[in-house]
């Protein structure tokens, strides 16, 4: 492996595909404090980590450029979007997603991870190549309301 963040991933996604695994439609349909159900964090995930697919698609396609983003805007733009989906459809999501980007990113040389890093440091271009960052994130929020 020559990403690093390799392992990181794969423990976060592994992760996220026992939670998911042990979900019942009444878990996947409990709130979070600031108003985002389990479903709809796991939709939420889905939908960043196949931005971050898009991105290297296209930066593989055409050279990188930069890709700056509101995140706070989005989120919040997403978040109807999120509760809209049927939850075990949000759930699945999750998991195709970060299954995609984990193998997309474990094809990158070292190379060009360095180069798409530095690229990323240099501009207001917002990549993370550590998703386990934001999985975990959230991971944790689901796992303490569950535990309520």
């Amino acid at each position: 492996m020559t990403f690093p963040y390799a392992r990181h991933n794969q423990d976060s996604r592994l992760r996220l595909e026992t939670l998911v695994r042990g979900l019942s439609d009444e878990d996947l349909a409990r709130s979070t404090d600031y108003g985002w159900t389990v479903a709809g964090l796991l939709a939420h995930l889905a939908f960043w980590d196949h931005r971050m697919c898009v991105i290297l698609k296209r930066w593989q396609e055409q050279g990188l450029d930069e890709s700056p983003i509101d995140s706070g805007a989005v989120n919040d733009a997403l978040r109807e979007i999120c509760h809209a989906l049927e939850p075990r459809t949000a759930a699945q999501l999750a998991i195709t997603a970060a299954q995609k980007i984990d193998a997309e990113l474990d094809e990158l040389s070292a190379g060009r991870v360095a180069e798409i890093e530095a690229h990323t440091a240099a501009t207001s271009t917002q990549f993370r190549m550590n998703r386990s960052l934001h999985r975990e994130s959230h991971l944790m929020d689901i796992e303490a309301l569950l535990k309520r």
